[in-house]
Formats: structure tokens, sequence, C-alpha cells
């Protein structure tokens, strides 16, 4: 379904006129209309006016989900600039990398938030391009907050904002989301404000999103699983947002219970934890209508027991990755258990998928072969990258995914593996070149490889074979806290292994099956 606006400010320009009373945002005791919701935004579009923000220009968000990151995103769509999230677990020279990378020039920060205080990490990684940065949450003395924030935008005429929105295109940037890539340094992927719209639109379809829904996100928004399909496809259907910062079991339950939700999608370790709660039968989730999930792996009992013991009428599985805004495929509400366990559906209208071999030739319907796709959602490339969006997506416009997958004779996909050495722990995508090259700052690293291994509750995590420099010592529990400060909490390795060389083939290149081997040999004899 193509929808009827082609922007993400006349989509909700449009809300506000169809849906004006209707609750849009529920949020710490706070319920906003989709009218307020207009006003909240345009007032917030007319201070980045006032921080002279230009359409084209970078703003980044780095805090967790709440109502002011909703709010902000709106507001750099609707004066035409693009939006940056940034990913709350990461460190401050995380961080800063990415601000500096992407020229941004205002950043909405989070205040204390999990025992950090935002701004002081980001102090010392702080770019000279980053001109004003706004703390969402509690400030300290010389912090911006965000009412005095808004309060910027006082002087700015309305009409000034209406004109901004309305010069936005559907071919305009909406954001730039960077995912980490094989050189181990973070990419930032462009799209396009038409095309995550549409794709918003036809996941949305598929899960038979309603006004009549309320929609728990837990998913960070940071991710294009909170953000495109969270808060704004449940803003394209004109359902209600609620979300929750931090996940935490009981509290979803109840609030499941207590405030009616219907939609609940999230990856199979939030179901896991679900499934595993002790007094799950004394809460109430008749109220629970529609999922998706997706993994590598989805056990057919996961799914079933969604059904049976969650409620869910609807539960989903599906594939996409942020070069594609997030989307791809998707499986039918009227699959059953085993095809929704064992595929990510099939190609959403307007896309295509098959499966190649090395010589690029597509494979045979039930074989294995790298995933191709192509249509509306292929990114508009890598950020200042040419090289980069050239080595991804071909002449003919297949964007190559890294990803090895099987398609059926229906159309259906299983993913079975990956050609890059990509591992994801509980729905984040890790990069072993990225943890490597963080590992190499620390004064006793000479050499690390990092590899995922299978995790019952994660799926996988990562596992670190490291050579310490000559004349140092290292130890595993004081590498592991030490990545605990220098890098998100999902990169840290759950193991790290000491050794006195890695394994090589004749280019020098480290042999990472190797190390796979290994590692599955100590598990198989219990040393592990």
């Amino acid at each position: 379904m193509v929808p009827s606006y082609s922007t993400i400010p006349q989509l909700i320009t449009e809300r506000a006129v169809h849906s004006a009373d209707h609750p849009a945002i529920e949020h710490d005791g706070v319920t906003l209309s989709y009218a307020e919701l207009d006003v909240r935004r345009r007032r917030a579009a007319a201070a980045l006016l006032a921080f002279g923000i230009n359409k084209g220009d970078r703003v980044a968000i780095w805090a967790p989900n709440c109502s002011e990151w909703i709010i902000a995103a709106l507001a750099i769509h609707s004066v035409g600039a693009v939006l940056v999230p940034i990913n709350t677990r990461m460190k401050g020279l995380e961080a800063g990398y990415i601000l500096e990378r992407s020229g941004a020039r205002l950043l909405f920060c989070a205040g204390d938030f999990l025992g950090a205080r935002y701004p002081a990490l980001l102090a010392e990684h702080r770019p000279a391009t980053l001109e004003q940065l706004v703390v969402i949450g509690d400030t300290e003395p010389g912090e911006l907050d965000w009412v005095g924030f808004v309060a910027q935008g006082q002087g700015v005429d309305d009409a000034a904002v209406l004109a901004r929105a309305a010069a936005v295109g559907p071919d305009d940037l909406s954001d730039l989301m960077f995912t980490s890539g094989t050189t181990g340094h973070p990419k930032g992927v462009m799209t396009r404000h038409g095309q995550n719209l549409r794709g918003v639109a036809a996941w949305a379809g598929c899960m038979r999103l309603t006004t009549a829904d309320r929609y728990l996100i837990v998913n960070p928004f940071f991710h294009t699983f909170g953000y495109k399909a969270g808060w704004l496809a449940a803003l394209t259907a004109g359902a209600t947002v609620l979300m929750e910062p931090v996940f935490d079991t009981r509290r979803v339950l109840s609030r499941i219970a207590d405030q009616r939700i219907s939609v609940l999608p999230g990856p199979p370790t939030l179901f896991h934890s679900l499934l595993a709660e002790p007094d799950l039968a004394s809460f109430d989730l008749s109220s629970l209508r529609a999922t998706v999930t997706g993994a590598a792996t989805v056990p057919p009992i996961l799914i079933e027991r969604m059904r049976k013991e969650l409620g869910f009428d609807i539960v989903l599985t599906g594939y996409g990755l942020t070069e594609s805004c997030g989307f791809a495929a998707m499986s039918e509400a009227t699959d059953d258990p085993l095809t929704t366990a064992t595929s990510c559906g099939h190609a959403l209208p307007g896309v295509e998928l098959r499966c190649v071999d090395t010589a690029g030739n597509t494979v045979p319907a039930g074989q294995e072969g790298e995933l191709l796709l192509r249509g509306y959602n292929v990114m508009a490339g890598y950020f200042d990258d040419p090289a980069a969006t050239a080595a991804n997506i071909d002449a003919d416009g297949w964007l190559h995914t890294g990803d090895v997958g099987v398609l059926d004779e229906r159309g259906y996909l299983r993913i079975t593996d990956r050609i890059k050495d990509l591992f994801i722990v509980g729905g984040f995508n890790c990069y072993p070149a990225e943890i490597e090259r963080l590992l190499a700052n620390h004064p006793a690293v000479a050499q690390a490889a990092v590899i995922g291994m299978p995790d019952e509750r994660l799926g996988e995590v990562g596992w670190a074979y490291v050579v310490a420099k000559q004349g140092e010592k290292l130890a595993e529990a004081s590498l592991i806290a030490w990545c605990r400060e220098q890098m998100a909490n999902y990169k840290v390795p759950r193991r790290v292994l000491l050794v006195d060389a890695l394994p090589t083939n004749a280019s020098g290149k480290v042999v990472k099956y190797q190390l796979r081997e290994r590692a599955g040999e100590a598990v198989q004899a219990g040393a592990m």
C-alpha cells in the first residue's frame, strides 16, 4: 500500500486533522492527542529554526525512549533536517565518533540514564562541529533543558515552520542511521521520507494496525525496530504509542494488564523472558492482539507458546536491515506456526528477493546463496562513502546483504548463515572488526579476534581470543571489565580466551573458523 502522504510532516498534519482528539502518545501519566502532538512538534521545529538548523543539516538524538524523542524526531523531519539516532548503550568515544562523522550540529541528549551522566560521557569526545546540546531529563547548571530549548522558538512565526515543512519532499533524506561495517568503523545509512513511509505502511498493513491499537514499544527508538516499525508505524495507523525505556518483565506484564496493550513486538529474548515469569498466569493478557519477532532462528515452540500462553492472535516474523529501511520480508497472519518460526516470510510488495552463488547467478529454489534485494526500500547509500555504496549496491540496483539464505518455491525466505562476520546479541548487530578495533585500544592487547558463539538466552554472544603484548599480563575478568567501560554492553565479549598466537593463513589473515572449532570443542568438553 502506497500512503497518500509522502513526507513525515505531511503524515502528522494529516493525522492532526483526521484523528485530532485521539490519543497519540501516553507516557509518564501524560496523554497527547494527535492535535497536541502536532502543536508540540511545530513548536520544537520553531526552536530548531531559531538555532539556525537548515535543510539537510544533521541533528542527533542520544536518549532512551520518551515522548520528547518522538517530538524531537518529528521536528527534525519537519524542518528538512536529517535525524541521526545514537545507540544509548554507546559510550562517549563511540557517540563522539558518530557525531563527528555525521557533522551533527545539535544533539538531544539524555541527562542521567542507567547510572551514567550522558553529557559527562561525551565531554572529552565532543566534536567541534557539535554546536548545541539539549538535555532531556535532569539537567545540571549551564545545560539547556527541553523546556528552555522549546522556548527559544517563541519568536519564530508558525508560518515559517509550515513553509519549511511544505518544502520537504519524498526524496529528501529523513534519517542517517549508523550501522557497523566489516571495516570496524560505523557507516551512515541514508534513507528518504517517501521510501520509509511506504515501508512503514506495508509493515503496518501486515500487522493490521488500527486506531484502536495501543502499541507498547520496548524496542529502543535508536533502532529501526523501535523507530520505523515502532512509533512511526503506530502514528501511520493512528494508533496510541506507549513506551518503556528499559525492559523489565514484571513491569511490562503489568502494563499489558493495566493499560490494555494490544501490540507488543520484540526480539525472541523478550518473549522468552515473559514466558519464564513464574507469575505469568496472574496477569490479564487478554488485550494482546499482534506481535512480530525475528532472528536467524526462532524455535517453533516459541511461536506456539506466544499464541497459547500470551494470547496473540497474530504472530509474525520478518526480515530487514538498516540498509533496506528496516523492511524487506514479512510472514502472513494466516501462516502456520512452523512456517512462521522457520522463515522470515516473503518479500513485501514492491520488493524483490533472490539468492545468488559466488558468480552472481540466481540459485534454484531451496538452494543456499547470498541474499540480494531490490526495490523502493534500498537505501540512498552510505553517507560520504561512494566506494562502500558501490560495493553494496550493484549497477542493477540489487543490495548485497551479506546474508546467506534460501528461498523456497513459494518465495518464503529462510536465513541460514552470514557471509560477513556479523553476529546478533539479543537483537543487536555486532561486528567483530569494530569490537577488535576497540580492544586494540587496551594498552596490553597486541591482537584480538572476536567470534560469535551460540547462547541460549541471547541467541549469540561474543568470544574474544586475545594475544597480550610482550611483557604484559592480562586477566579475563579485568579485560571484560575494561570493555564494559569502553563499549556498548552488547558488544562486550562474554568470554576472553588468552592465547599465545592467533591462527593465520598465508596472507596473515586470522582464520576464524579454526577459532570457532576450538571454542566448540571446549564447550563440548565442558571446559567452558
